[in-house]
Parts: C-alpha cells; sequence; structure tokens
C-alpha cells in the first residue's frame, strides 16, 4: 500500500474551506501530505485546523479563483509556506442558474472565469514548478455535466467540458516529463452547489432514480479517488476523468 502514501509530499488544494474541497484536502493529509488550502469568501482556518490534528502542516491561503493574479500567486505561497509542491488539485468552482436565453454575459463570464480560466492558470503556475522538478500531480475536479449538458446551468456546463478536455491536453504535453494530469468527475453529491436540486422534490427524485447506488454523493465518496490519483499508485494513469457518480453515466 506504499504506493498511495502522500508522505513527504505537498498539496495546493483550491476551495477547500468546505465541501469537496475540504474532504479531499484532509484526505490529502490523511494520506500524508501538508496542504496549503485555499478558500475565497470563507475562511480555510476551519479545514487547516483539521489537518494539523492529523499531525500534517496547514497553511491557509485566499484569493479570488476569477482574478488573473491569484492562481500563480497561491502557488508562490504555498512553496515559500511548505518549501515544495508536488500536488495542485483544482476544486474552486461557482455555478450561476438561469436558463440560457435569460444567461447574461455577466453570469456567462463570472462561470467562465472561475470554473475554466482560473483552472487553466492555477495549471500553468503549478506546471511550471513541476515540469523544473520533474515530477507532480495535477487533479481537476470536472463534472458528470463535461459530457452532459445538464439544464440551466450552460456556462457550468461549457466550463467543465472545458476542463476535461484541458486534462487531456495538458496530459498530453507533461506525461512524457513526469506530471500526471487527471481530473474527477462528481455526479450529484450533497453540496451547497446542488441545494437547490436537493430542494426541489421532483428534480431530486428525477436524479435519484437515475443513480444505481440510490442516493446522492457524499463529500467522503471522492476522496479515494482524489488520494489515488496524487498518489504514485496512478503512474501510468494521466489524461483520464474519473467518474465519481453513484453509476449515473453508466
Amino acid at each position: 500500500m506504499g504506493s498511495f502514501s502522500l508522505a513527504g509530499r505537498v498539496a495546493l488544494v483550491t476551495g477547500a474551506s468546505r465541501g469537496l474541497g475540504a474532504a479531499i484536502a484532509l484526505g490529502l493529509a490523511e494520506a500524508g501530505a501538508d496542504v496549503a488550502v485555499h478558500a475565497n469568501t470563507r475562511s480555510p482556518e476551519g479545514t487547516c485546523a483539521r489537518i494539523r490534528a492529523l499531525g500534517r502542516r496547514a497553511l491557509p491561503v485566499a484569493g479570488d479563483m476569477a482574478d488573473p493574479a491569484t492562481p500563480e500567486r497561491l502557488v508562490r505561497e504555498a512553496l515559500a509556506g511548505l518549501g515544495g509542491l508536488d500536488l495542485l488539485v483544482n476544486n474552486a468552482g461557482t455555478i450561476r442558474r438561469s436558463p440560457a436565453a435569460e444567461t447574461s454575459d455577466e453570469d456567462w463570464l463570472a462561470v467562465i472565469d472561475v470554473n475554466l480560466h482560473g483552472v487553466f492558470r492555477a495549471c500553468r503556475a503549478a506546471g511550471r514548478h513541476m515540469l523544473a522538478q520533474g515530477r507532480g500531480k495535477i487533479v481537476n475536479v470536472a463534472s458528470l455535466l463535461s459530457f452532459q449538458g445538464g439544464i440551466t446551468v450552460p456556462a457550468y456546463a461549457a466550463a467543465k467540458g472545458g476542463v476535461a478536455q484541458l486534462t487531456k491536453a495538458l496530459a498530453n504535453e507533461w506525461a512524457a516529463r513526469g506530471i500526471g494530469v487527471n481530473a474527477i468527475a462528481p455526479g450529484y453529491m450533497r453540496t451547497d452547489n446542488t441545494a437547490a436540486l436537493q430542494a426541489d422534490a421532483t428534480r431530486s427524485r428525477q436524479i435519484l432514480d437515475r443513480i444505481p447506488a440510490g442516493r446522492w454523493g457524499e463529500a467522503a465518496d471522492i476522496v479515494g479517488a482524489a488520494v489515488f490519483l496524487a498518489s504514485r499508485a496512478s503512474d501510468f494513469v494521466t489524461g483520464q476523468t474519473l467518474f465519481v457518480d453513484g453509476g449515473f453515466t453508466t
């Protein structure tokens, strides 16, 4: 099981104050990694405290992923504060719901800027460091809507489709240089992003009827996939999108 160990590794996890990001950050720490914990409008200190309780180092970092300068700054802060960077998990994201014909340019750009532009910039900044050191792992959080259109979330679906393709593009360029780039595609998970769907009795039942596992996903369900893709156990896996969806796409 040593190939799953992250002992001695340093990770940066974006959007890790709660939900999937917090679960991933804690999972990486349980596997041995020190973690730079990013948040934007909420404090990352709760996640950091839980990581420190595991005996690992935690560094809070903050910034708006829509700001072009933020991703590179976060990488610099992780390097300065934790002495390295071996793993990047791009989890930060946002969603705005409206029919496509009523979606404003403001809402479209707000989602694309965080969910796609921010992911690319973080990959680019971390990738430069990883290319120089000759190794690293990047895990992008995509979505089942990377491959399905969804309803009333056109910008989100477009951005997450872009994340899946960006993952393949970077894998093609960087695999021979020691960097694995993969994605996780969560299905319908109990997070703030899906609160509106959970509250809609009809839509929630339609979703549950489509999931062979018969339940919504929980944040803990994502952890095993993240640790696998961040560890040496996945060294010959790159450019892939791993569905964690209870069978929704089967």
